[in-house]
């Protein structure tokens, strides 16, 4: 089933907003030459970027989640294997992300602030342990095989193969909220222990710790199948 990942704006900026957000985030002075000259918004930095859009550029924000929206999106399904309720939790995480703009100091990167937005969002959703509205609905690939060439596998090895990562993927929904969060960061994202340690707003520490424990405890439920 091919998905929208389109963004459902959720409104604009109006003058007053927009300039009660500019004054509350430092502006970076290419965010003010952007404004003053209307340079093209594809041509921004990330904080510039922020910046045009809470000085009243809206359209600075379809350019944010046109360029973040995979990653979301990935990163969304990765927590609850279903294509629909993802898709749902995306656009959450970019709503979240539009209505706490001021926030946004930039201090990390722009990524890694939607990073743990998105964390956050798919740990509250599996955490309620209820399915989003409408029937509950079944576990659906994301095409984990779509990077590996798989042109000299057989019919069966092939079905074998997607066995096993829904198996893999059922187990990881049953690991404690951190260390399933940890292993998606790393083993699906690729991030370092520093970016996850940046994204759950934990020590480096931790985060190996947590990927660790989450190893053995995936080892544990799948058994013969790691």
């Amino acid at each position: 089933m091919a998905v929208s990942l389109t963004w459902t704006y959720p409104g604009r900026f109006d003058q007053a907003r927009g300039r009660d957000a500019a004054r509350s985030v430092p502006v970076p002075p290419d965010a003010v030459a952007a404004r003053d000259t209307d340079r093209p918004l594809e041509e921004l930095a990330e904080t510039a970027l922020v910046a045009a859009c809470l000085a009243g550029r809206a359209d600075a924000f379809d350019l944010i989640v046109a360029r973040h929206r995979r990653p979301v999106y990935q990163l969304c399904y990765r927590f609850v294997s279903n294509h629909e309720d993802a898709s749902d939790l995306s656009q959450d995480v970019f709503l979240r992300a539009y209505k706490g703009l001021r926030s946004f100091r930039g201090q990390s990167t722009l990524s890694t602030w939607l990073h743990r937005i998105a964390v956050n969002v798919c740990l509250n959703r599996v955490s309620a342990k209820a399915p989003l509205e409408g029937p509950r609905r079944k576990v659906e690939s994301i095409d984990e095989m779509q990077f590996i060439d798989t042109r000299s596998d057989s019919p069966s090895e092939l079905v074998l193969k997607e066995e096993r990562a829904v198996r893999v993927r059922a187990a990881i929904a049953e690991l404690p909220r951190k260390q399933r969060a940890t292993l998606i960061l790393r083993t699906y994202h690729e991030m370092s222990h520093q970016e996850i340690a940046n994204v759950l707003g934990s020590s480096v520490g931790a985060v190996k710790a947590n990927f660790f424990h989450a190893l053995g405890n995936l080892k544990k439920l799948l058994g013969d199948d790691v």
